[in-house]
């Protein structure tokens, strides 16, 4: 397949490998901020290729894995009520809140509807209009628009029953938490080109600037990772930091104009709670006021002082009763090697901590290709 299998070749690959092994000359350490990227590292087993000297850290690039225990505790009462149709993808039916999931009280009784797309949440308003339907909408700046096209065209077929519960996520913040964390070991980012194939490049100039830390925008395939590696690798060793597109055939300079403008028309920036790293400010995105009437939220009473308070705790013990050290390998300082339960008492089958939940996660990753 063309676009797939050219970034594939074992000649290639190999071809980097060298590359990678001529430029480096120190220990140097590169996250990549993907879900997607860490997956496919794993899979093509990318590290043991790589120079001792090179060390690949594992960010928080998994919007199912750093959804907060407060809003699945949210889609949870949703999806309790009885006049509720909550659709979500798949990889939300596991992740707990701070007591249960999604597919346990499915298995009570709840309708929840697991669907491919957003619009398809739209059709069940239209099919079923004595129900609110609840489109659980999650995801970082890449799946956003979908979510507000979906939003617009319930608004155009005037379907007055249909929400979106938003877990929305930005990333250059989080790449801004991770290197102004005292403990943090990062030199170099690879940037996750889908997200860039939305929003262009601009936004990250000024981390690379101000924390002199090379950024590479990548794709997924192995020569397309390697390839950013050694871009990263160049910059590092020769003290340059700046913004480079590796994954021109997929990425404009300048993003998707009409996507942005779709964001721009229908969200708002917000301080946002990842889970297991905490609040990070302006990292998150909201339904502006206009759209208030499709939030999903409206249905359910505010927390209370006592109830936000719990869903704090929750959030702060990682419902993993401090077991699962996932904050730690998103923010780069510990490995899965590092954690006692994985592959343990922590499996995909019995998960500790959401990384092991969902396919994008790095713990599932690992443990799936490891």
């Amino acid at each position: 397949m063309r676009f797939v299998d050219e970034y594939r070749d074992k000649e290639q690959v190999r071809s980097l490998v060298r590359a990678i092994r001529q430029v480096v000359t120190r220990p140097w350490h590169i996250m990549e901020i993907c879900g997607g990227q860490t997956h496919a590292i794993a899979r093509y087993r990318l590290e043991e290729m790589l120079p001792e000297e090179v060390k690949l850290l594992h960010g928080p690039g998994c919007p199912v894995c750093v959804t907060p225990v407060g809003i699945i505790d949210r889609a949870l009462e949703l999806a309790k009520r009885p006049d509720v149709i909550l659709a979500s993808f798949g990889d939300m039916m596991r992740v707990p809140g701070s007591r249960e999931d999604l597919l346990q009280i499915k298995a009570r009784g709840a309708d929840i509807r697991i669907l491919y797309s957003p619009l398809d949440a739209v059709s069940l308003a239209a099919d079923h209009p004595d129900k609110k339907i609840v489109f659980f909408a999650i995801g970082f700046e890449t799946t956003a628009p979908v979510h507000m096209m979906a939003l617009k065209e319930a608004a155009r077929r005037k379907l007055g029953n249909f929400y979106l519960h938003t877990s929305l996520f930005t990333v250059p913040p989080a790449i801004e938490a991770i290197l102004s964390d005292p403990e943090s070991r990062v030199d170099g980012f690879l940037a996750a080109g889908h997200v860039c194939a939305i929003t262009g490049n601009g936004a990250y100039r000024h981390l690379a600037e101000k924390y002199k830390t090379p950024i590479v925008v990548t794709g997924f395939e192995p020569a397309d990772l390697l390839l950013g590696i050694y871009c990263c690798l160049l910059q590092l060793e020769a003290g340059i930091y700046k913004v480079e597109n590796v994954y021109k055939r997929v990425v404009p300079e300048e993003g998707n104009l009409p996507a942005r403008a779709l964001m721009e028309e229908t969200l708002e920036l917000c301080d946002q709670e990842w889970r297991g790293l905490g609040t990070i400010p302006q990292s998150g995105l909201r339904l502006k006021e206009i759209f208030a009437r499709q939030d999903a939220s409206h249905l359910l009473p505010a927390l209370d002082a006592k109830a936000h308070k719990q869903c704090l705790e929750a959030t702060a013990l990682g419902v993993e009763k401090g077991q699962c050290i996932a904050g730690d390998i998103m923010r780069g300082t510990k490995q899965t090697k590092d954690c006692p339960f994985f592959g343990t008492l922590c499996t995909p089958d019995h998960p500790v901590g959401v990384p092991m939940v969902s396919s994008e996660g790095v713990c599932a990753a690992y443990y799936r290709y490891k």
